[in-house]
């Protein structure tokens, strides 16, 4: 039997996971995003141009986890420059909403659930700024790819059937659904006549478009006329992203730069912080004892997280960061040693080019299908991140109130090794964003980047609830989470829920991607000379 191609890999569903090249390397969490982003390597474009392509992909490919009216952020290192910065690409809450405006379930679905869209901006300004080509090149892709649509995947059938009711309750079953009413099934080619031309739109007249011409005048009649919050005068406030400071530490001989406020790098630096003061049989997520200490630092990271929010435009003059200092860290390590001894939906690509340019991007409509709600002229999902603000506490940074940016669970992280990217990563998944990419950096030390990604991964929520892929683990360990108080959820091997680590890292002169099994992904490099 020969073996086969990637192209044929792909068309029978069976996308590349793990790939080689010296020309530049994309992992995205469907396999059309990243054959788009390695195009676009192919043509001359760098890692931001390759982004910025494979995120507008991702809009029309995995459209439950993102689009045109979601967010995007994006940590990003320039080679010539030798600097490494996040842009936050947080949306903004309209300026009409009010906490008490917004009853729960307005909160979570239909139109008053919005906040102002950031992503064409975004990356709009990543191509403008940092790129090498224009929009055109980027976004046209995405427009071939709605036009001529894509098979879907056991996943995407599994997802909108999940949401069946609330997408036939919404405007966006016209969209998503057989004459408003049924799934598509897997294997059935998937088409976007609608989003094609707002795509074309956007190619032609600029994202300006989304936010102060045509586009934005559909939106807003489409609020109008369903008592959306979103107006002409929210869209004309352009939400272009802010240039920010990472924030960045040690583990296992790497340095990490990480997304800091409103995202949840600190959290993610935190974890890291903790099992470094552990010894290394603790350090050992495969066994009852290193599963319980992961279990403690995951869930005590994600207390302080919640206990310490902070305004993304202070957090740069806060001097006591007490969740990335060492000597916190060490205070804490012996709290959680002493107690062994007692007893969104998101989307994530990363890459790197020939140059030495590295991109993480995660952008989101927050939770699987968003609002469930879309334009009948627009055809694409508005997000639904009026849900991820504080409403009780009026001191809390992410209190809601008019323009108002979202709280975010985000962790894009680039591991340098001197001078060079030598990791890029990042995961969907809200709170266990931070906790999955702490899991992959963990087992580098003794795995391969694709062992490391595939391993069976856990999570410890808040409130002391443990989930994991037990089929995959230890049998000892469940009982072992059990006998310490936690509540244990044996998941599915390779759960949806555990987030989805797409990574790139380099050894050498050539790229190593890897895209986790747990969704749709592949990693692609554009073809040429050697691997």
């Amino acid at each position: 039997m020969t073996r086969k191609t990637t192209e044929e890999a792909v068309e029978e569903h069976f996308p590349q996971r793990v790939a080689a090249s010296k020309q530049g390397m994309i992992a995205t969490q469907h396999w059309e995003a990243s054959a788009a982003g390695a195009e676009v390597l192919a043509a001359g474009g760098n890692a931001i141009d390759a982004a910025v392509a494979a995120a507008f992909a991702l809009g029309v490919c995995e459209p439950a986890a993102s689009g045109l009216g979601g967010q995007t952020m994006m940590l990003i290192h320039l080679a010539t420059d030798r600097r490494t910065f996040a842009l936050d690409g947080s949306s903004r809450a309209p300026h009409r909403a009010l906490p008490a405006s917004l009853t729960k379930a307005e909160q979570r679905r239909g139109h008053r659930a919005t906040t102002l869209p950031s992503t064409p901006a975004v990356l709009s300004y990543a191509l403008e700024t940092y790129g090498k080509l224009d929009l055109a090149a980027a976004i046209t892709p995405a427009i071939r790819l709605a036009e001529k649509g894509y098979k879907v995947s056991s996943l995407q059938e599994r997802l909108t059937r999940r949401g069946l009711k609330h997408l036939r309750n919404g405007s966006a079953a016209q969209f998503f659904l057989k004459e408003g009413r049924s799934p598509y099934k897997a294997g059935e080619i998937f088409q976007q006549p609608v989003l094609a031309r707002t795509l074309r739109r956007l190619r032609t007249a600029g994202c300006e478009d989304f936010y102060t011409g045509r586009i934005a005048s559909q939106i807003e009649q489409d609020m109008r006329a369903n008592d959306g919050l979103l107006h002409l005068d929210d869209l004309a406030q352009i939400p272009w992203p802010i240039d920010r400071k990472p924030v960045s530490g040690r583990f296992e001989g790497m340095r990490i730069f990480t997304f800091p406020p409103p995202g949840a790098g600190r959290t993610l630096l935190e974890i890291l912080n903790l099992l470094g003061q552990f010894p290394e049989r603790l350090r050992q997520p495969d066994t009852p004892e290193g599963a319980l200490a992961l279990a403690e630092v995951i869930r005590r990271a994600n207390l302080d997280r919640q206990d310490r929010p902070y305004d993304p435009n202070f957090y740069p003059q806060v001097d006591e960061r007490g969740m990335l200092s060492e000597e916190y860290s060490r205070r804490v390590a012996r709290q959680i040693r002493t107690r062994l001894k007692t007893s969104g939906e998101t989307t994530h690509l990363s890459v790197m080019d020939s140059e030495g340019n590295a991109v993480a991007l995660t952008q989101s409509i927050e939770q699987v299908f968003g609002s469930f709600e879309a334009s009948p002229k627009l055809g694409f999902l508005y997000n639904n991140y009026m849900s991820a603000f504080e409403y009780e506490d009026i001191t809390h940074p992410y209190h809601m109130r008019p323009a108002a940016p979202p709280w975010a669970s985000v962790a894009p992280t680039i591991v340098m090794r001197g001078s060079r990217p030598y990791v890029v990563l990042g995961s969907p998944g809200s709170e266990r964003i931070a906790s999955s990419v702490a899991q992959v950096l963990m087992r580098l030390k003794k795995q391969s980047l694709a062992d490391a990604v595939t391993a069976p991964r856990m999570h410890c929520s808040l409130a002391g609830e443990v989930r994991l892929e037990a089929s995959r683990m230890r049998s000892d360990i469940p009982s072992k989470l059990r006998s310490r108080g936690y509540t244990v959820k044996e998941l599915e091997p390779f759960a949806f829920y555990l987030g989805c680590i797409q990574a790139v890292m380099r050894q050498g002169d050539t790229m190593i991607g890897v895209a986790d099994l747990r969704r749709d992904g592949a990693a692609i490099g554009p073809k040429g000379p050697g691997p």
